[in-house]
């Protein structure tokens, strides 16, 4: 079944299925990229991690000071004859903390040399979280990148976490897709993308005089939502990973939802 949006799905951004469609759209993007890139340069994908934090629910038994008791609870006399209260069973403690996450970039090496000319990127939420490990390390790649003879294409297909400044500021868009050519910088490309369009026909540069091949992400991301069943494990009957989208896009949401019969 095909994705109930035309654009983008929030839904895809829950941290239990977004390691997957990460993985997935990072290899259906490289067999876009291939067939335009041979003989000259191929598309490598290169696998790294990320640690991203995940809540955790854990159960305890605490002994209050006071216990209030449901009928029939039994409280046990301590040394001495004291009556103590009875464990309070059931209490739930939140805790944090990071599990990897495995995740790939796109290389578009020359053939031959092996030298790097394009990275494509597609942002995970431990690249947009400031204070982890992974934000350090993508922010010291990412500089080290932009100060290269390198291309750099970032594919921000996350509404949480925190972009990167830029001299201008961004339109209002749940997502982004920038390029950085060598030739232009610091000067950066920028397609904001909306819920109700499709995802666009991106360029990517090679080396001059070469011209640029292009990643259609509207049809990878049909691909991999097909291939993947994300229907079947995205919850639709809930609202949307955070953060909370305006009243206007909720609703609108909603609509596709029920005309697909997920709602």
């Amino acid at each position: 079944m095909p994705s109930p949006f035309p654009g983008m799905d929030p839904f895809l951004e829950a941290a239990e299925v977004w390691e997957d469609v990460h993985a997935n759209l990072a290899t259906e993007l490289r067999a876009q990229l291939q067939p335009q890139l041979v003989p000259r340069y191929v598309a490598v994908l290169t696998p790294y991690v990320t640690y991203e934090d995940v809540t955790i629910s854990i159960p305890t038994a605490i002994k209050p000071d006071v216990a209030v008791l449901q009928s029939g609870a039994t409280v046990h006399p301590a040394a001495g004859g004291a009556a103590v209260p009875a464990p309070i069973l059931g209490v739930t403690a939140v805790a944090e903390r990071e599990v990897p996450a495995r995740t790939q970039r796109i290389e578009i090496r020359a053939v031959g040399s092996q030298n790097l000319v394009t990275v494509i990127e597609i942002l995970s939420p431990a690249n947009k979280r400031p204070g982890s490990e992974s934000f350090e390390a993508y922010a010291r790649k990412r500089r080290d990148l932009l100060r290269s003879d390198v291309h750099l294409l970032e594919l921000d297909l996350l509404r949480r976490g925190v972009r990167r400044p830029l001299e201008t500021p961004l339109p209002d868009a749940p997502y982004f897709v920038f390029l950085s050519r060598v030739e232009e910088r610091p000067t950066v490309a920028i397609w904001p993308l909306i819920f109700r369009a499709a995802l666009p026909i991106v360029p990517v540069p090679l080396r001059i005089p070469d011209q640029d091949v292009t990643v259609d992400l509207a049809a990878a991301l049909a691909q991999v939502y097909e291939q993947g069943a994300y229907t079947l494990r995205c919850d639709y009957h809930s609202d949307p990973p955070g953060p909370e989208l305006n009243p206007e896009d909720a609703a609108w949401l909603d609509t596709c939802l029920r005309d697909e019969g997920l709602r």
